[in-house]
C-alpha cells in the first residue's frame, strides 16, 4: 500500500510539473527598450535615418528638402554629403526606396534611372539599369527601412523592392498572378532576379483590388535566409535564398494588436499608370533582426472613415481642428514590435514603442535599434537626434 501512494505521488507530481513548465512556456517574456547611447546629428533641415551599417559604425540620412544623402560615424559627426539633382549619367532620379549600404564603405541607391552603388563622396562606382523599363512608381518612406543585402557564397547582394510593371497593373488578375515583391540584385554581374510572389493563401488573392501601400513589402536577410511580410497580410514567410532565388520554407500566422485588413476594392475601379498610396494603412513596415532575436516593426492602420472626416476638415479650411483629430487618430493606432527567437521561430512577446519617437519606425546594426527622437514643436533645434537602443528583458 505505502508502495502504491508513493507511485501516485510520484505521477501527481509529474503531473503538476509538467503542467507548471507548460504554463510558463505559454508566458510572453517582458521586454523593454534601453538606451544606451545618443547620437545629435548637426544639420539644418529635415534628415531622415535611413539605415545603419552591420557594424553599427557608420549611419546613411536622407533629407528631403535638400535631396541629399548624408553619412555619418556613430556620434553624429558628418563623413560626407552629396545629391544628384543634375541630368548626369549618375543621376538615379526619383527615389524609389531610401539609400542602404553596399558594405561598410559604399552606399546603394535606387531610383528611376536604375541601382546606382556610390562612395561616401558620391563617385558612382556601378550602375545597374531596371530589368523593365518604368512608366511611373509610387514609393512610401520610412525610418530605417532601406534597400537590404545579404551576404551568399561569400559574395553581397542587394535586395530592394521590385518595380517591374510586368505590362499589367492592380485592376487585372494578371498582376496579381505575376507580382513578385522583390529583386535580388548580383552586383558584379549586374543583373537582377525578381522573386517572392503572393503564395497561396494570400490575403492579396482573393480576387479583390489592392493599392501600393497595402502589399508594400517588409523584410530582412541574413545567412541565407529572408523574412518577409507583405505589407498588410499578416503572415510572416521564411525562404531559403540562394543566388538562384528563394524558396519557401516557412509560414506563420502573426496575431497583431487591432489590426485592420486591408478590404480592398473593386477592381473596376483601378485605371492603369495610376499609383495610390494610403498613409495609415495597416501593415507591419519593416523587420530587424537583433542578435538572437527576430523583430517585426507594425502599424494597426488607422480607421478609414474617420481619416476621411478628418481630411473634409481640411479641405473645409478647419484646419486646426483636422490637425487635432489626425493627432488623435494617429494617438489611438496600435503600433510596435512582435518579438520572436531567431533559431525557432517562437513567439516571445510584443512591446510598444520607446518614449519621445512618435511610435515610428527605427533602423538596426551592430546588434541595436536605432530610434529617431520627434522634434519639439515649441523649440527650433538644427539637429537631429537619434537614440542607440537594446531590447533587455525583464
Amino acid at each position: 500500500m505505502k508502495q502504491t501512494l508513493l507511485i501516485l505521488c510520484s505521477i501527481l507530481l509529474i503531473i503538476s510539473c509538467t503542467e507548471n513548465n507548460t504554463e510558463e512556456a505559454l508566458q510572453e517574456k517582458v521586454y523593454e527598450w534601453e538606451t544606451v547611447d545618443s547620437l545629435d546629428l548637426e544639420f539644418l533641415g529635415n534628415p531622415m535615418l535611413t539605415a545603419v551599417s552591420s557594424e553599427g559604425n557608420k549611419l546613411v540620412f536622407f533629407d528631403s528638402p535638400s535631396k541629399k544623402i548624408i553619412t555619418a560615424d556613430a556620434k553624429g559627426k558628418i563623413i560626407h554629403t552629396f545629391s544628384k539633382l543634375e541630368d548626369t549619367p549618375d543621376a538615379y532620379g526619383f527615389m524609389l526606396e531610401s539609400p542602404g549600404f553596399y558594405g561598410e564603405n559604399q552606399v546603394a541607391v535606387y531610383g528611376m534611372n536604375g541601382l546606382f552603388i556610390f562612395d561616401f563622396d558620391g563617385t558612382m562606382q556601378k550602375k545597374i539599369p531596371h530589368p523593365e523599363s518604368l512608366s511611373g512608381a509610387g514609393t512610401m518612406n520610412f525610418i530605417g527601412k532601406s534597400i537590404e543585402t545579404v551576404m551568399l557564397n561569400g559574395q553581397d547582394y542587394l535586395i530592394p523592392t521590385s518595380v517591374r510593371p510586368r505590362s499589367s497593373f492592380p485592376g487585372q488578375q494578371e498582376f496579381y498572378d505575376t507580382y513578385r515583391a522583390l529583386e535580388l540584385v548580383d552586383v558584379k554581374a549586374k543583373s537582377m532576379t525578381e522573386m517572392i510572389p503572393f503564395e497561396e493563401g494570400s490575403h492579396f488573392k482573393n480576387g479583390k483590388g489592392y493599392i501600393q501601400s497595402d502589399y508594400s513589402p517588409a523584410y530582412e536577410a541574413k545567412d541565407g535566409r529572408l523574412y518577409f511580410v507583405h505589407g498588410g497580410d499578416p503572415q510572416l514567410y521564411v525562404y531559403s535564398l540562394s543566388p538562384e532565388g528563394a524558396i519557401l520554407d516557412t509560414t506563420i500566422q502573426l496575431d497583431i494588436p487591432e489590426f485592420l485588413l486591408p478590404e480592398g476594392k473593386d477592381r473596376a475601379e483601378f485605371q492603369e499608370g495610376h499609383v495610390e498610396i494610403r498613409g495609415g494603412s495597416a501593415s507591419v513596415r519593416n523587420i530587424h533582426i537583433l542578435d538572437s532575436l527576430l523583430l517585426l516593426n507594425y502599424y494597426s492602420g488607422t480607421d478609414p472613415l474617420k481619416s476621411q472626416e478628418a481630411s473634409a476638415l481640411w479641405q473645409a479650411g478647419k484646419e486646426e481642428e483636422a490637425r487635432e483629430m489626425f493627432q488623435k487618430i494617429e494617438e489611438e493606432t496600435a503600433k510596435g514590435t512582435l518579438i520572436y527567437g531567431l533559431s525557432d521561430l517562437s513567439f516571445l512577446g510584443n512591446i510598444g514603442p520607446p518614449d519621445k519617437t512618435g511610435g515610428g519606425t527605427y533602423a538596426s546594426g551592430g546588434g541595436y535599434a536605432w530610434f529617431q527622437k520627434i522634434p519639439d514643436p515649441d523649440i527650433e533645434e538644427d539637429f537631429l537626434r537619434v537614440y542607440k537602443m537594446k531590447l533587455t528583458e525583464r
